[in-house]
């Protein structure tokens, strides 16, 4: 019985990360671009407005 190759399969497992990190990469790049064409949807990676209460302090009525 031939022995596994176990290089071979950690250098598979690794062009499969990086095409999968590119493609990633790449969705995210065109999202960016057609910001808000689309839909009026917000994005997952829009900033938040910050508040003018701390969050740590309780609100005062």
């Amino acid at each position: 019985m031939a022995t596994p190759n176990y290089g071979y399969e950690k250098r598979q497992k690794e062009l499969a990360k990086k095409k999968k990190k590119e493609e990633k990469l790449k969705h995210k790049a065109e999202r960016k671009v057609g910001e808000g064409a689309e839909d009026g949807a917000p994005e997952d990676d829009a900033a938040v407005e910050p508040s003018d209460s701390n969050p740590d302090t309780p609100a005062q009525p």
